[in-house]
């Protein structure tokens, strides 16, 4: 799914380049800083719940109590944290030691199906190219400029609108990223034997951990509860993926044009949720900032954003100006935007 998930602005309607361009150090060096207390903090109020949560689903289910499904949800959404945090270990932003960032990371993608040294390579490389049009396929919604989309042949064309339909990005594209795609390690052994051991070591782990608990509860209520969990935590984690990005006033430009800065801030939405939806997705809505320094801890970001006007220029979206965005699926180089398939196909019709 990801090679490797109406807008109004804040305050006013400010290009970046109006923006004093104050160095990025200045800006965040005072957020960056990671409190190993809030850290261990962070993780046990969403590890601990969760916990609780999956062992009383499984319990439940391995009974016979069906309104244990019920927990589903909830265990999704922390599962949803605790990927926020595994995703701040990548980028070394949860604790100050690489060994602590790494073994909490490991940890986590046991629960998550996501090998840690895998997602961390590929997701670098995203921040590294996001909103560069010469640089597109590692760790991205896959993304096609109008004039790629309508030299395709048919056949290309269909390929391309089915992958982009709501139900491939919501539904279809998580379970086969988690589940299908991170269980096969890339390339040869020869040549990529760090992503190998990630991978295999994570599958081993997830089979050890599966056995577990399926002597403990039963092969059924294991799968049966878990699913559930995986399934909702999957979905949420794409669409906040997808709508990081893929807006419109979003930012694309070719390798000789692209600028780092301006790729953050005009490339990376601002998703502004309602506070318990921001807890619950590690505050990633703040992705201009986190992509401007990725070293910020997730629970840092929104006095980041609060305490500096540099960033209120974002583009903001609201759970509900987000919606029509699945609609915007190419991008139209001539004018700077993302359009939809409707209106690729009305103007070649006219």
């Amino acid at each position: 799914m990801l090679n490797v998930l109406a807008v109004r602005p804040l305050e006013g309607d400010a290009h970046i380049a109006d923006i004093p361009k104050r160095p990025l150090r200045e800006i965040t060096g005072a957020y960056s800083e990671p409190d190993a207390g809030r850290s261990v903090a962070e993780f046990l109020v969403t590890f601990l719940p969760f916990l609780a949560l999956a062992g009383a689903l499984f319990y439940g289910l391995g009974h016979g109590v069906w309104a244990a499904f019920a927990l589903a949800p909830v265990a999704g959404a922390l599962l949803v944290r605790l990927f926020t945090i595994q995703h701040d270990c990548g980028h070394g932003s949860f604790f100050k030691q690489r060994w602590a960032n790494d073994a909490l990371g490991r940890v986590i993608g046991v629960l998550t199906f996501t090998p840690y040294a895998f997602w961390r390579r590929s997701h670098g490389i995203h921040h590294a190219t996001s909103g560069n049009l010469d640089k597109r396929g590692v760790g991205d919604i896959d993304t096609i400029t109008v004039d790629e989309y309508l030299s395709r042949p048919p056949l290309g064309r269909l390929i391309y609108r089915l992958y982009r339909h709501p139900l491939t990005i919501l539904i279809i594209g998580p379970l086969y990223q988690f589940l299908i795609q991170h269980r096969f390690p890339p390339g040869r052994f020869a040549e990529e034997k760090d992503m190998w051991r990630s991978v295999l070591g994570t599958n081993l782990a997830i089979a050890v951990a599966g056995t577990a608990l399926a002597l403990t509860f039963g092969w059924k209520a294991l799968v049966l509860g878990y699913f559930p969990v995986f399934l909702t935590a999957g979905c949420a984690g794409m669409w906040l993926f997808y709508i990081q990005h893929q807006f419109d006033g979003t930012y694309w430009r070719r390798d000789k044009d692209w600028d780092f800065r301006e790729a953050a801030m005009a490339g990376s939405s601002f998703y502004d949720l309602p506070a318990a939806l921001h807890w619950i997705t590690g505050h990633i809505g703040f992705h201009h900032i986190h992509h401007l320094s990725a070293k910020i801890p997730s629970y840092r970001l929104k006095a980041c954003h609060k305490q500096n006007p540099e960033f209120h220029s974002a583009k903001r979206l609201t759970i509900r100006s987000s919606l029509g965005c699945l609609s915007l699926t190419l991008w139209d180089e001539a004018q700077r935007r993302l359009v939809s398939f409707r209106d690729v196909h009305g103007s070649h019709a006219q």
